[in-house]
């Protein structure tokens, strides 16, 4: 169920800095990418893939990168804990990585209802990979 909140913009940072403090992250130790394969002929399930997003005639997959892959992405995975409220989550820490970096974001959204619930695998540029896990260390550390 999604929350909804009335507060303060500080309210909202303050509460978001307690649900990135709770959450349990993953850092992925290789780069990834998406592969794009049409909707007829999408090898679905790819070994390895974190996530499946198909357009009308396109089925994107971010595989584990290969030598060649044009954009390399690092991966964080944020597994937030049962019943909390992190609606805003995404804007709010997108926000934070593109005043502190100058990087925008991907996000792609799944649910396991054993680990509490929705969970985000967070993409940005492979090169930035350590200054995005310094921005979300000191931010879990407030």
């Amino acid at each position: 169920m999604v929350d909804v909140s009335h507060e303060t913009t500080q309210q909202t940072h303050d509460r978001l800095t307690r649900v990135l403090a709770s959450a349990t992250l993953t850092l992925y130790d290789e780069p990834y990418a998406f592969e794009e394969h049409p909707v007829d002929d999408a090898p679905v399930p790819i070994r390895g893939a974190l996530a499946v997003v198909v357009d009308d005639d396109v089925a994107s997959v971010l595989v584990p990168a290969g030598d060649d892959a044009a954009e390399r992405f690092g991966i964080v995975k944020v597994h937030f804990p049962d019943g909390v409220d992190n609606s805003g989550f995404v804007g709010w820490l997108a926000t934070h990585l593109k005043a502190a970096l100058g990087t925008g974001v991907f996000v792609v959204c799944g649910s396991n209802s054993e680990r509490g619930g929705i969970y985000d695998y967070w993409g940005f540029p492979w090169e930035l990979r350590e200054p995005v896990v310094d921005v979300i260390a000191r931010l879990r550390e407030r």
